[in-house]
């Protein structure tokens, strides 16, 4: 019995450990294809200069990494106070009501929406009556595949919170929504920052939305009201061009991406972990 229980533990500890190899590997194979495919083409070049037009080699994606930027950032600007919110009313005021129910079950359906119907959507309600492709237009797409993800994610991470932190809050005579400001969101910080830059990581790489709302530019935007170039368009439409040179362009586009994305989880961890260790 004794050698039974040993086998099965030492089987038992194995297997998590496969399965973490088993789902790293592709991680790691696909890294590393991208930086070897994506490092031949990449040049201070590539990152500050303009689009060349066909036949011509160089150039770069200096418009493109600007657009993503600027897109994305719209797109944090109108989705994140939506998203966090409307989490903070599902957790503290909604786990009972109908209301509540409807706005996570919408929530949940929203999530599973493929990102061109979002596209289309943000077609009829922007652009049309706009009467022009824009940076606002491509926001509001984006926006709105980040705000069911980042409500659900605000949710779950409030409710982790311990009660007994509440109710400290109010023996203390402080109103409800001090407490909801000061203590609640304090304590979820980390998991709803986490949810924030798996929420821009996820819009950062999405083509289809802005392919029916930003177009595309090959040249530096006139103003956020007219067509953006952004690298998730032009890397689409580098890798099914005819050309070499643009072929191992898309692939240096991709590699920029997955770089910006990165950087920026790295910034805000290090950022939020540094006032975190000031307060305490």
């Amino acid at each position: 019995m004794s050698c039974r229980r040993k086998f099965i533990d030492k089987v038992m500890i194995f297997v998590p450990w496969l399965c973490v190899v088993v789902t790293v590997i592709p991680l790691i194979s696909i890294l590393g294809y991208l930086i070897y495919k994506g490092s031949q083409t990449l040049n201070v070049a590539f990152i500050t200069q303009l689009p060349k037009p066909v036949g011509e080699s160089g150039g770069g994606m200096a418009n493109s990494i600007m657009g993503t930027g600027i897109v994305v950032g719209l797109a944090g600007i109108f989705g994140i106070p939506i998203g966090v919110l409307a989490g903070v009313y599902l957790a503290e005021f909604g786990k009972h009501t109908k209301l509540g129910w409807i706005v996570r079950f919408l929530a949940d359906v929203l999530q599973g929406v493929p990102s061109i119907v979002i596209g289309i959507v943000a077609y009829t309600v922007v652009v049309v009556p706009m009467g022009n492709f824009s940076a606002y237009a491509g926001a509001v797409a984006l926006a709105m595949m980040l705000i069911p993800f980042l409500t659900r994610t605000t949710e779950e991470a409030i409710l982790t919170v311990p009660e007994d932190i509440k109710e400290a809050g109010l023996a203390l005579g402080q109103p409800y929504w001090r407490i909801i400001l000061g203590i609640v969101l304090r304590s979820a910080r980390g998991p709803i920052l986490t949810g924030i830059m798996l929420a821009i990581a996820r819009i950062a790489g999405e083509t289809a939305p802005l392919l029916f709302t930003a177009l595309n530019n090959r040249f530096w935007h006139r103003g956020l009201n007219g067509p953006i170039s952004t690298l998730t368009v032009q890397i689409y439409s580098y890798a099914i061009a005819p050309f070499n040179d643009w072929n191992a362009q898309a692939w240096s586009g991709a590699l920029v991406l997955i770089l910006l994305v990165t950087l920026l989880n790295i910034l805000v961890r290090t950022v939020a972990r540094s006032r975190y260790i000031e307060r305490s």
